[in-house]
């Protein structure tokens, strides 16, 4: 088994797209088109030392007894469930691993028997589930406020932000937001399927590179030092600016990395996708994907050892990330693209379905201003 753990960004500006290999354009990809690890048929770890960077991403310390007994118990749980439900034949080294890394390794290829591969990786998938399934139940047991949880995401992101100006990262603005009481009624009165828990953006980043062949290395960024690429929330990507199709056109390895890819290099063209915001400006572009942040909440849990057993210390917030290129964004405050003229469609869709005939108010009809 190799040892020589892939590095996880680049020493100072963000990692070129020729360099990347298969596990960096796959973590990638799931930003791009919105996908879920639950489709994946591997993992691309080489080595214990990324399994330990990963874990670290998603707030768990191997070095931490709680932490192993917590995720020995969400193992236990995935192998509880395909025993029963499916009749798996789960074998030892997957069931009870003597390093918990070993099961990463598995799933990756990288460590034998080979022939238990796919069982590793099927069991990972539904750890996956089980585990953001109890960090929600967790979160409503926990007595803490969207309020107090959206800042402490705030900390963290903007924490990574100075960090990857002073990398020299190139980035010309990293801005944040939690959206306002305001913002969250008049979006769930302009769309008729929305409720408020289906709110992806109430906390919300703008990353604005140079330029626009510097969106991928950014973007991978994000995923090995701000959140885990495995929670990316399937569904909620609005792409209109950096189609994965053509980065691997552009990369000069591109031909041969195919085969080797999850899945089938058209799969974007076949899948459907987000539908595009009925607000915005027919020039707009966008990379627009949402993610599970994971919060540890120690301090906030009761004294007893118990839920930290059963739930473990982990919940997770809902963050969304425009990512652009400065030229883009330019253009999108241009003309029918620009904030200002998003916001009036928007209200006005709402005024309609509120009113149906009543006279429209004269500060609508001159046109409200952006707060």
């Amino acid at each position: 088994m190799t040892q020589e753990p892939r590095p996880l960004a680049a020493n100072g500006p963000c990692r070129p797209l020729e360099t990347m290999g298969v596990a960096e354009l796959e973590e990638l990809r799931l930003m791009l088109r919105g996908g879920s690890v639950i489709d994946w048929r591997r993992l691309n770890f080489k080595g214990p030392g990324q399994v330990d960077a990963f874990l670290r991403l998603n707030l768990f310390d191997l070095g931490d007894p709680r932490d192993e007994r917590r995720l020995r118990a969400v193992l236990a749980q995935a192998v509880d469930y395909l025993r029963s439900a499916f009749g798996y034949r789960v074998a030892g080294p997957v069931a009870e691993p003597a390093d918990l890394r070993h099961l990463f390794l598995l799933a990756s290829g990288m460590a034998e028997p080979a022939r238990h591969r796919r069982i590793a990786c099927v069991v990972l998938k539904v750890m996956h589930v089980i585990h953001h399934l109890e960090a929600r139940e967790l979160l409503f047991r926990t007595p803490i406020r969207e309020a107090d949880l959206a800042e402490r995401v705030h900390r963290r992101v903007m924490a990574e932000a100075a960090r990857m100006k002073s990398m020299g990262m190139p980035v010309v603005e990293f801005v944040g937001n939690v959206k306002s009481r305001e913002s969250l009624v008049t979006k769930l009165l302009a769309k008729k399927e929305s409720v408020a828990a289906q709110v992806f953006d109430r906390v919300r980043y703008r990353v604005v590179c140079e330029k626009r062949d510097q969106l991928p290395g950014v973007a991978w960024h994000l995923t090995q030092h701000l959140f885990p690429f495995n929670y990316a929330v399937p569904g909620q990507t609005r792409n209109s600016l950096l189609r994965f199709g053509e980065l691997l056109g552009r990369h000069p390895r591109g031909d041969t990395l195919v085969s080797e890819l999850q899945l089938p290099v058209d799969a974007e063209k076949r899948a459907a996708s987000a539908p595009r915001n009925e607000f915005s400006g027919e020039s707009f572009k966008m990379l627009n994907f949402v993610v599970d942040v994971p919060v540890r909440v120690d301090e906030l849990l009761p004294p007893p050892e118990a839920m930290v057993d059963e739930l473990g210390r982990i919940v997770f917030a809902l963050v969304e990330f425009q990512v652009l290129d400065a030229t883009t964004a330019r253009t999108n405050e241009a003309g029918d693209s620009s904030h200002d003229r998003y916001k009036r469609r928007q209200l006005q869709r709402v005024l309609r379905r509120l009113s149906r005939g009543l006279v429209v108010p004269k500060k609508m009809a001159k046109g409200k201003k952006r707060s």
